[in-house]
């Protein structure tokens, strides 16, 4: 069998694929009638040609980094969680009745709560799933998928009929007291003097960081992530080296509910300042793609969430400056997940060939 060298299969094959994927997208951008380089220039002006542009971009890399990072520790325990979305909705509902009900006297010990609960309930709402596959047998993709709409029911129910405010007829939360705003990057990095365009990137992208950190020394530094690993790899394997199915399932998927429930921090208390009824705005889908394209390894999930924050945000100024519609975005993001997930051995056995070691002979 042809294996690829490590960093031609982490760096190589991905960036290929996302290259194949934005010439296609320029072909289609041709088609309906526009120039695809300026396309393209719209985009990179938009999204990394200023400091407000950047801070957009880490915005939304922000959450990109929390659902792509659950999807990933998942995915090394052979586990496919597609419930990202539903653990980041009530990631959020933890974020809100934290900030709502208990008083604080200063932001850092909201936003050290607001941490706690978000992984809380989105680790409590990953739990059911990984009990039903671990106990029960019940396909996890099945279940996890199923738990996104049960999640936007309840918020649904929540915020109408509990945290609404009395006489508004917006199914959101009230806001939350201004003294638990967090600080924002543009802030940050005016206080040191170097200037940053407004953007509601905030502390929380340090979070994300220090997550993808966290999530390297679990996978490769721990016991338990050792485990994971073997799990994934071999049940059978793993199972008659002592390593219990049952441990690692609800391991893995806690851990991940609880980084898919982080996104909400981000989004509720660092942007919005209340909750909202669609709070996540698809990000626990952008995750899978995310982890697809990086490897389900941080560093590989920190720059493809990157890549889909740019996506983003420069599809929103696309759609401002161009008559082409922001729904192309979209189908950029699906060539992504096409060629760096279906069609990945498209790119990888033609690399697979070429890095083959030549054997003597005519």
């Amino acid at each position: 069998m042809n294996r690829l060298p490590t960093w031609a299969d982490v760096v190589l094959v991905p960036l290929i694929s996302v290259l194949i994927a934005f010439v296609i997208s320029g072909l289609v951008i041709l088609a309906i009638g526009e120039d695809p380089v300026r396309a393209m220039q719209v985009m990179v002006k938009g999204a990394l040609g200023s400091t407000a542009g950047w801070g957009y971009t880490l915005y939304y890399a922000t959450n990109f980094i929390f659902t792509g990072l659950a999807v990933s520790i998942a995915f090394h325990a052979g586990l496919f969680n597609i419930g990202g979305e539903g653990q980041a909705t009530l990631g959020g509902l933890g974020v809100a009745l934290v900030c709502l009900f208990l008083p604080w006297p200063h932001w850092s010990l909201a936003f050290a709560a607001a941490i706690l609960a978000a992984a809380a309930f989105g680790a409590l709402w990953a739990a059911v799933p990984a009990w039903l596959q671990a106990k029960r047998g019940s396909h996890i993709v099945i279940t996890t998928i199923m738990f996104n709409f049960i999640a936007a029911a309840l918020l649904n129910y929540v915020l109408v009929n509990v945290l609404r405010p009395v006489g508004s007829m917006d199914p959101a939360s009230a806001r939350f007291p201004r003294e638990l705003r967090l600080p924002r990057l543009q802030e940050m990095l005016d206080a040191v003097g170097i200037p940053f365009g407004r953007s509601p990137a905030n502390i929380t992208l340090f979070v994300a960081i220090l997550a993808c950190v966290a999530v390297w020394a679990i996978l490769w530094r721990t016991r338990l992530g050792y485990q994971i690993r073997a799990f994934g790899k071999s049940e059978k394997a793993a199972v008659y080296a002592g390593i219990s199915p049952f441990r690692i399932t609800m391991a893995a998927m806690l851990i991940s509910g609880a980084l898919a429930g982080l996104m909400a921090v981000n989004q509720v208390m660092g942007e919005a300042q209340r909750l909202l009824l669609n709070a996540v705005e698809g990000a626990g889908f952008i995750g899978i793609a995310v982890a697809l394209m990086g490897r389900s390894h941080p560093a590989g999930v920190f720059l493809a969430a990157l890549l889909f924050g740019f996506l983003y945000q420069g599809g929103a100024e696309l759609a401002l400056e161009t008559t082409i519609p922001r729904e192309l975005i979209v189908v950029i993001q699906a060539l992504v997940i096409l060629f760096t997930g279906a069609l990945d051995n498209m790119v990888r056995m033609p690399l697979a060939a070429l890095f083959r070691p030549r054997r003597g002979g005519a």
